[in-house]
């Protein structure tokens, strides 16, 4: 399905109702609003595995402009900001009201983006591995591809995040799924999940390329005092990508009392691959506790 956002047609899916019998009423059930991470990818990397929360929420899954299946618009509005504004419009467009938004990653960023500029909006927060400003924990990134990667995993982490003249190109992308992506968690992914995607190699190069990619320039740290709702925030102690120390330093700048920040260890990024049963009983709990 499509709906038009801020000048361009953002595709989505909905799995579950919104209402559903409950002996003699029906039950109203929150609205679960998945980001995905990227950018470059769509929403099928949330499936099948976020399906389990379809009992408890309903679950809506966003492809960012750019991404997936929605139409690219133009590259200079493919930026957070944007971004983040487009998931408010969004669900003013399809009248979401007190959505709970997911991002993994880079849909932890756009989730940070909208949620500092539209801060009374959003009902809840999850942010599962993703970072508020960019190029934090280089050199921690580096030793921990190696560590889980041996050497020459190590070496072309050292050539992405520590040396500004390396190419960002296409080769680049390239070696890096077929070398790094696998290192990203300690369970290995589902083979057909890359086939699967709708990948849109573009505006990932445009977010990270080097110099001046906005993925190595964005600070939304003097921001998180704007949020306002209760937002949980998850990180794996492996992950190579977004280092535990990422989510730490989230956690540690929005109010206290809104947050509830989870480590899971032996794991690496987005958590649910490596730890689907406590990762998803965290997120259902989170769910249903009363605001």
């Amino acid at each position: 399905m499509h709906v038009s956002v801020n000048g361009v047609r953002l595709f989505f899916d909905v799995e579950g109702a919104k209402f559903v019998p409950d002996g003699p009423a029906m039950r109203e059930k929150p609205t679960l609003l998945l980001l995905h991470g990227g950018p470059g990818f769509d929403h099928t990397i949330y499936k099948p595995a976020y399906s389990a929360l379809a009992d408890v929420a309903q679950i809506v899954y966003l492809d960012h402009r750019g991404n997936g299946r929605s139409e690219d618009g133009p590259r200079e509005r493919w930026n957070l900001a944007q971004w983040g504004d487009d998931v408010h419009a969004f669900c003013e467009a399809l009248g979401i009201i007190d959505p709970i938004v997911l991002g993994a990653s880079f849909g932890g960023m756009v989730a940070l983006a909208y949620a500092t500029r539209h801060p009374d909006h959003p009902s809840k927060l999850v942010l599962i591995s993703t970072e508020a400003a960019g190029d934090t924990y280089l050199d921690r990134r580096v030793a921990l591809f190696e560590r889980f990667g041996g050497l020459e995993v190590g070496a072309l982490a050292r050539s992405r995040f520590l040396d500004v003249d390396s190419p960002r190109d296409q080769a680049a992308v390239d070696a890096w799924r077929k070398l790094a992506f696998p290192i990203y968690t300690r369970t290995p992914r589902d083979p057909n999940l890359g086939s699967r995607t709708v990948g849109k190699p573009a505006v990932g190069l445009h977010f990270s390329a080097k110099p001046g990619g906005e993925s190595h320039t964005f600070n939304m740290f003097p921001d998180l005092y704007r949020i306002q709702c209760p937002t949980l925030v998850m990180g794996g102690e492996d992950d190579p990508m977004h280092p535990i120390e990422s989510q730490a330093d989230i956690a540690a700048a929005l109010p206290a009392h809104l947050v509830q920040f989870e480590r899971f260890a032996n794991c690496g990024h987005a958590v649910v691959p490596d730890a689907p049963e406590r990762a998803m009983a965290v997120i259902r709990d989170f769910i249903a506790r009363p605001k």
